[in-house]
């Protein structure tokens, strides 16, 4: 231990002399020129001897300290340097999300970040922009940048392959003086489908509630006018306004249930759901109309309790709209089937429940679509049905907000499938 303890320290000392030699270089080399002057220079006059080590000795004081203020101002310019001088623009326009492409003054491509490229397809340097970007706006706003000395211009900008999408570009300047320009990309498809939604939400209402307001509007004044006095037409008229209020209370409901899940779409529901009950008591409270319509819903359950975290009423308004949809729309097979099970496909587990019909089934472009408010395969045969067009809007809605899910497999003449996934906890 004593041994490795004096090791450490002549290695320690070793490597201060080193350093202090190293630091004092100039001295030394200095000195040895000294002694050699005053070698060779021995025949010489001493005055000028003196003078020589005089000169020599000066420059080995100065020499160090020259180089050290040289480090000490070449340190403080770099510590005064911001760290966005370091940064490349290369590096800046990958740290944004958004696509983004610079251009130099002939228009042509000098780097393109990973985000334009994934929008746009390849975009290799000094390809023309102008030809990549072919539609009139698009070239407009490039030939408007550049002619407009980099003053910022916009303009928006539709890409409709492989799907739509719409943006809203910005050219401007990068900096002055640079010779650059940037196009940048904000992708604005979300907002405008949602305002689309939104503006189709108002006019579907409208319509809905519109139609029977009509039709009640009408018979009102048949039964104040013409049928006054017939007892036949007055009681087919009332009944007809009966239905249309029905329907409008209906509609209303739904869109009361949607407004309120809107406004709580992330709210955990907490309590445990035992879902076979669920089900039985939606089986139940359906089944006079199954029995009306002639239809007879069959159930296949597992052994046990399942059970699930989540809000009981939500759940029954889920299965109730999936059931009550197979008995009508696919009544003409004469049978609905609710199966249950555990399954454990997507990874984690989870609760899958499917009311399948024998019905005349969904063509395959419909089935993206009918979950959107207001959508309807068929709309005579909706309406017949006394349906609002909301059901499935309001299904989708509840699962999400279980952290669920809703699949959708249909046949044309087969009939179609509705499974629930909901996690298993």
């Amino acid at each position: 231990m004593a041994e490795t303890s004096t090791q450490t320290r002549a290695k320690r000392t070793a490597r201060l002399s080193a350093g202090r030699l190293y630091q004092n270089r100039w001295m030394l080399a200095a000195a040895i020129l000294a002694v050699l002057a005053v070698h060779y220079l021995g025949g010489a006059s001493t005055a000028f001897a003196a003078v020589v080590i005089v000169v020599l000795i000066l420059f080995a004081f100065v020499a160090p300290r020259t180089q050290a203020a040289r480090r000490l101002a070449e340190e403080a310019a770099r510590a005064e340097r911001s760290p966005l001088d370091r940064l490349s623009g290369e590096k800046l326009a990958a740290a944004v999300a958004d696509p983004l492409i610079i251009f130099d003054r002939g228009g042509a491509v000098v780097h393109a970040n990973e985000a334009a490229e994934t929008a746009f397809g390849a975009i290799r340097s000094e390809m023309p922009l102008l030809l990549k970007f072919r539609a009139p706006e698009m070239q407009e706003l490039i030939e408007a940048v550049l002619a407009g000395e980099g003053n910022a211009q916009t303009a928006e900008y539709v890409e409709r392959v492989p799907f739509e999408r719409v943006y809203r570009v910005t050219a401007s300047a990068v900096g002055r003086g640079t010779g650059l320009f940037v196009l940048a990309f904000k992708d604005q498809s979300e907002s405008r489908r949602i305002d689309r939604m939104r503006a189709d939400f108002i006019a579907n209402a409208s319509h809905e509630l519109r139609t029977p307001l009509a039709s009640i509007a009408g018979f009102v004044e048949t039964l104040r006018g013409p049928a006054k006095n017939d007892p036949n037409a007055r009681d087919q008229f009332l009944q007809i306004m009966q239905n249309q209020t029905g329907r409008m209370a209906r509609l209303i409901d739904d869109l009361l249930s949607l407004s309120r899940l809107e406004m709580k779409p992330y709210v955990k529901p907490g309590v445990k759901v035992e879902l076979r009950q669920t089900i039985e008591a939606v089986v139940a409270s359906l089944a006079p109309l199954a029995t009306q319509i002639g239809v007879t819903i069959e159930r296949d359950f597992p052994e046990g309790a399942i059970e699930v975290h989540g809000d009981r009423d939500e759940l029954f308004q889920v299965f109730q709209n999936l059931l009550e949809n197979a008995c009508k729309y696919g009544q003409s097979g004469g049978r609905v089937i609710v199966s249950m099970r555990l399954s454990t496909e997507t990874g984690e587990p989870e609760v899958e429940v499917t009311v399948r019909d024998f019905g005349p089934g969904i063509p395959a472009e419909h089935i993206p679509r009918v979950t959107e408010r207001f959508y309807r395969v068929d709309v005579e045969t909706s309406r017949a049905q006394k349906g609002t067009g909301l059901g499935l809007s309001i299904v989708k809605h509840i699962l999400s907000r279980h952290n669920g899910r809703l699949t959708i497999k249909s046949e044309l003449g087969k009939g179609s499938a509705f499974t629930v996934h909901l996690p298993a906890r």
